[in-house]
């Protein structure tokens, strides 16, 4: 289980220790993808660090056009994560802008670029993390099933980790995974994109909808909190206007639906 990462790097042995990024939207909305996080790496034997003073990573004024706001948000990061361990982001979304775009924000101010540069250096999108560092391999003690993966737009073009998301999948053996048409389009969700262009982004997530429903999963799995909330939300509205009680595109974090899978707790 070790794809050909699609951007080069060279990838440590498994740490003694991390530092855990959650994101804003597994703090507010998924807290338990955060945990099932800490849970998947801690049965690796790795102690994860959470520091409260983590905020935002400023990705919605970056991508909103607001550097300057952008800058602020991420100058808090900078200077904490101070110990040299790998910081593990569940969401390549997030991932990749401290990844990516961290260095991009402070090229004018040596010092902060140099901060900006180590620690992009140190950061890994979950599943990433999973397939290259710590050669996740645990037995799939569920039930067999069939889902759909969806990955981010960033996770896809600035990270890779759609690859190692799709690895990880298919080392369980009783999940089948099925493939959506024009499966690297857009959700719709796009962080504020959707709050400006609502219409746009409610057009785009129902075609998403409606190419996962086509494959016949009994659910979506995505490592993209964002992606996942926008596309369950509108299945969840199409089940209220349908009169549904149940939902009938359920969804799931990676990192949970990897963990229940592993640890025996899977229907």
């Amino acid at each position: 289980m070790n794809p050909k990462p699609e951007f080069e790097r060279k990838y440590p042995p498994k740490p003694t220790d991390v530092y855990l990024f959650a994101t804003c939207l597994i703090d507010q909305f998924t807290p338990e993808a955060g945990l099932d996080t800490v849970r998947l790496l801690e049965r690796e034997g790795i102690r994860v660090h959470y520091l409260e003073q983590q905020t935002c990573c400023g990705q919605p004024a970056h991508s909103s056009g607001f550097p300057d706001e952008a800058r602020a948000v991420a100058q808090q990061q900078l200077s904490l994560f101070v110990e040299p361990w790998p910081v593990v982001i569940p969401s390549g979304s997030c991932g990749g802008m401290v990844r990516r775009h961290y260095p991009h924000l402070f090229a004018n101010d040596p010092v902060l670029h140099a901060k900006a540069v180590e620690l992009s250096e140190r950061v890994y999108e979950l599943s990433e993390f999973l397939v290259h560092v710590v050669n996740f391999k645990q037995p799939d003690l569920g039930t067999p099933c069939t889902i759909a993966l969806h990955t981010s737009c960033h996770a896809r073009r600035e990270m890779g980790s759609h690859e190692t998301s799709a690895a990880l999948l298919d080392s369980l053996a009783h999940v089948k995974v099925v493939e959506q048409a024009r499966i690297e389009e857009c959700c719709g969700f796009g962080g504020t994109f959707a709050m400006r262009y609502p219409d746009i982004s409610e057009a785009i997530v129902t075609d998403k909808v409606a190419a996962i429903r086509d494959t016949g999963a009994q659910r979506v799995v995505s490592a993209d909190c964002g992606c996942l909330l926008n596309i369950t939300g509108r299945a969840a509205k199409q089940d209220e206007l349908a009169g549904s009680a149940q939902p009938t595109l359920p969804g799931e974090h990676l990192a949970s639906f990897l963990w229940r899978r592993t640890a025996g707790d899977a229907a």
